[in-house]
């Protein structure tokens, strides 16, 4: 049970801290942030707010410190939205998902690189040995097949009268 709230109020504060900051902070440093995840810890006193910004590393560092700013007043408007007895005390924390999301991109690319190179290698290569290396076994020849039909000479010779 304790779980389900834990749950139902992360997804309250990331609610209210989107919207408040779809209205503006009126801090020229704030980029474009979007709100990725909410983590609550369990007797809801602490949360850790997860974010992403558009833009290179000068816009995050600038939107930290907006963020880091406004701690306050984004916790008082949590406060005001939040049906609880204590308002958490919140904690932004940069989100690495776009940068996981581009090394796993650049690891893909270099493996579809590495099997189109080696599809070009397979397809101008040949067998080492024969074709199909499995041992088959041996057709006889008509000739072979007229040699078995006539008796051995030179073997011994059963004697029919016993």
């Amino acid at each position: 049970m304790a779980g389900e709230r834990q749950a139902r109020v992360a997804d309250r504060i990331r609610v209210v801290l989107a919207e408040r900051l779809e209205k503006g902070l009126r801090d020229p440093r704030l980029g474009f942030v979007t709100i990725t995840d909410v983590r609550v810890t369990g007797d809801l006193q602490h949360a850790s707010v997860f974010y992403t910004v558009m833009g290179d590393e000068a816009h995050r560092n600038d939107t930290a410190a907006a963020l880091k700013s406004a701690t306050g007043m984004l916790r008082s408007e949590v406060g005001k939205n939040l049906n609880t007895r204590l308002t958490p005390t919140l904690e932004f924390i940069l989100d690495a998902i776009p940068e996981n999301a581009d090394h796993i991109s650049a690891l893909l690319r270099e493996a579809r690189e590495r099997d189109e190179s080696v599809a070009g290698l397979a397809a101008s290569a040949s067998y080492a040995g024969e074709a199909d290396p499995y041992v088959k076994p041996r057709e006889h020849d008509d000739l072979d097949e007229d040699e078995d039909d006539e008796p051995e000479q030179g073997g011994e010779e059963h004697d029919d009268r016993a």
